[in-house]
């Protein structure tokens, strides 16, 4: 029954890289979508410390905690490395040099792997957890897409090319879904790889999103508005916990 929901989620969460062909840059989404980045962040926060975290413990995984920080240090190489983009600042600056179009997919698709390889093994670990952490995914790819479609766009891409690249490229995701699958039947994954989610989500709110809300934090009222989307972001977490 996990593999059906799964698959489900993985392909919702795909679906998300057309995002980009209906929200083009404009100034009223360049007004709104800093509040979806401040919700994603709070989603994600909530996440890893309402669910992720205590299904760790839950385990009695060894050593569990430093496999948490194994996750941070995983996805800050990996953000170095390969020069991934999440607060794409090509949605608030036009004058700012974007990567490569090879390098932008590689790396997109590096991280939408690694996206469905994280859902497949929350869903191993529980069920709460794995719908949990697809919303938490799904609410940090939106913006994310929109900003990967918009470099491959002033890359001097076709919409058509840069939409059908940007979707393959969020494909890998069922990818990496089917190899935890697999692998799930030789090796325990989830205890290993669910502390590594967490890490992942704490890195990506607290280094890249949060950073991004404070340069748009400049009047109280666009402040508080950011106070109240990423707390709204923690209360759905909080509510999927009553998840049965």
């Amino acid at each position: 029954m996990e593999g059906v929901y799964i698959i489900a989620s993985v392909i919702v969460v795909s679906l998300v890289s057309l995002v980009g062909a209906i929200s083009l840059p404009t100034k009223k989404l360049r007004k709104s979508l800093i509040y979806v980045v401040s919700f994603s962040a709070g989603a994600l926060l909530g996440d890893s410390f309402l669910h992720l975290v205590p299904e760790i413990y839950a385990r009695s995984f060894l050593v569990p905690s430093l496999f948490v920080l194994l996750g941070i240090m995983l996805f800050f190489s990996l953000e170095k490395i390969i020069h991934w983009q999440h607060c794409h600042k090509t949605i608030y600056e036009k004058n700012h040099v974007h990567p490569l179009v090879v390098t932008n997919l590689v790396g997109d698709g590096l991280h939408n792997f690694i996206d469905g390889m994280l859902i497949a093994a929350t869903y191993l670990a529980s069920l709460p957890a794995g719908i949990a952490t697809t919303i938490a995914v799904i609410l940090h790819e939106i913006p994310q897409e929109i900003g990967d479609y918009g470099v491959l766009l002033h890359a001097g891409l076709s919409k058509k090319k840069a939409l059908a690249l940007n979707f393959l490229s969020a494909l890998l995701a069922l990818a990496g879904a089917i190899v935890v699958m697999l692998a799930q039947n030789l090796l325990n994954l989830a205890p290993l790889l669910v502390p590594i989610t967490a890490g992942g989500f704490i890195y990506i709110a607290t280094a890249d999103l949060i950073p991004e809300i404070h340069k748009h934090s400049q009047e109280i009222k666009t402040s508080l508005l950011q106070l109240l989307s990423l707390s709204l972001g923690i209360g759905v977490m909080y509510l999927l916990t009553f998840l049965a």
